[in-house]
């Protein structure tokens, strides 16, 4: 069963699992990953992270980005993907955003990683133009989502 954990950037399980996410986005990235490295900044954000059996194996983070909340950070080891732990998470961060009261959530990923489109689209999310840092950066792709009251 999984349990998600509230907490923020100084949480160990979220360092560890923040680690090994820029590891996969290091070699998914190539070229790109310094220019995205840089917009990835962990400390001071608020996470979560998601348990199985009380052993890390997912995370994700808020921060505010204008009148929107911005989910960032989001991971899951690969030994556990397809397990519903990614959409738990999104659906712990949108809940968190909406209760400090923000009626949307925004997100980047990058085009190298199809998996994660499909992720957000399935729950909900619709592509918007690129938004902030990333206008114009070809790899990227953005979407939004209104939040329930």
């Amino acid at each position: 069963m999984i349990s998600i954990k509230r907490t923020n950037s100084d949480n160990p399980d979220f360092k560890k699992l923040v680690s090994m996410l820029d590891e996969e986005l290091r070699i998914l990235d190539g070229d790109d990953h310094v220019f995205y490295a840089q917009l990835n900044k962990t400390y001071d954000i608020d996470a979560v992270v998601a348990y199985i059996d009380g052993q890390p194996v997912g995370t994700g983070a808020i921060r505010p980005a204008g009148d929107s909340m911005e989910i960032k950070r989001m991971y899951t080891l690969e030994e556990h993907r397809g397990k519903g732990i990614a959409s738990a998470i999104v659906s712990e961060l949108e809940t968190w955003a909406s209760e400090l009261g923000y009626k949307s959530c925004v997100l980047e990923t990058g085009k190298r990683q199809p998996w994660a489109i499909s992720l957000y689209k399935k729950l909900g999310f619709v592509e918007i133009p690129n938004y902030g840092q990333y206008k114009g950066v070809e790899n990227s792709v953005c979407f939004k989502k209104e939040l329930e009251s």
